[in-house]
């Protein structure tokens, strides 16, 4: 096509149209490549942002369509399901029903890809053992932990054979049809006694359970560039570690902080103990906080393209003590912050940090 292009073109043809035409030829081949390239893209975007939302909104959503349901001659339905949800109510307690379907889903690569996500293991771990893994920073969302923990886009099974997570977050989130049947299918469950208990102790051996330590409280003061951690006063995971015999297991994500903007109100201001209050209220912090938009880098609530790498540090072997003493639980939980020190200093640097950097433990 080049060839009779040339022919047929004079001169001055060829440096005018002629050569537009031509060098439009020459650009063919990388049209299809541009399409991919920006429909993996758009896909990114979604599978985030249909997480987000479900994360939000789906709840509520699904309470309010119930009882609407019960108001029209789709209640036999609504019916059924709330029997169904009277019979199922204890399942997330006792191990929930996790999906391999539903953790291998195509949507979490590109969910992985958007930031992206990555996992590195730094020691083995032992099926035989029980586990205990202490997430450090909440940040918003906790996209880190979701996307590792919940499903398989980081390779979990394959980087720890043997070892079956559960990312444990706040119980009132399966109390609302629908969503709890989600977060159930990529094995994630109450963070409550019960829940841990069973994981842990009736539900053999190679169990890790997945405790965003700092919980709602640290998410009120996460924001690009802050390494702090809530975990002086959060010593339940220590103790429950030792009643079960579990190897507690420090896990830090670098770059978790940095997927919203947050408006951090000052200690003692009327708007943080506003966040406080309904903190103890809702089991939640109302963080108030934005990311990029959709389609454009104006304000949205589409998180910002940020890689999170998530570190699973050194076990830490647990004896089992029915009745441990506060001696106990302070001399772990104090091995416990040494050891997520010793992971966020060994490689702070390799990713993004200064050497003069450090984790403040609060």
């Amino acid at each position: 096509m080049k060839t009779m292009l040339a022919a047929y073109s004079g001169p001055g043809i060829l440096q005018g149209t002629g050569s537009s035409l031509l060098s439009a030829l020459q650009q063919l081949p990388s049209v299809p490549w541009l399409c991919r390239s920006k429909m993996e893209k758009h896909l990114r975007v979604i599978s985030v942002l249909q997480w987000v939302i479900s994360f939000l909104a789906l709840g509520l959503s699904c309470t309010v369509l119930l009882i609407y349901m019960f108001c029209t001659d789709c209640w036999i339905i609504a019916a059924l399901y709330t029997a169904w949800l009277v019979f199922d109510w204890n399942t997330p307690k006792q191990g929930g029903r996790r999906s391999s379907w539903v953790r291998n889903w195509t949507v979490w690569n590109y969910f992985r890809d958007y930031f992206p996500v990555r996992l590195i293991k730094t020691h083995d771990l032992l099926p035989s053992r029980n586990y205990i893994f202490g997430y450090h920073p909440h940040g918003i969302l906790c996209f880190g932990a979701f996307c590792n923990f919940s499903t398989e886009a980081t390779g979990f099974s394959k980087k720890f054979p043997g070892i079956k997570p559960s990312l444990a977050t706040l119980a009132g989130n399966f109390r609302f049809p629908v969503l709890r049947d989600y977060l159930m299918s990529g094995g994630i469950c109450p963070v409550n006694r019960n829940s841990l208990d069973y994981l842990l102790s009736h539900n053999g051996t190679g169990n890790a359970v997945v405790i965003v330590v700092g919980g709602a409280a640290e998410s009120l003061d996460c924001a690009p560039g802050m390494n702090s951690v809530y975990l002086n006063k959060r010593k339940g995971f220590v103790r429950i570690a030792l009643e079960r015999g579990s190897d507690l297991v420090p896990v830090y994500s670098f770059g978790e902080n940095d997927a919203y903007k947050q408006v951090i109100f000052e200690e003692g201001s009327w708007w943080r103990n506003a966040q406080r209050r309904l903190q103890r209220i809702i089991g939640f912090a109302p963080c108030l906080f934005h990311g990029c938009g959709v389609f454009s880098d104006s304000w949205g609530i589409v998180p910002y393209c940020k890689p999170i790498t998530t570190l699973v540090g050194e076990p830490i072997t647990v004896p089992k003590v029915e009745a441990p003493t506060q001696e106990m639980v302070d001399m772990y939980h104090a091995m416990y912050v040494r050891s997520l020190r010793c992971l966020f200093d060994k490689y702070k640097t390799r990713f993004g940090l200064k050497e003069s950097d450090v984790l403040h433990v609060m």
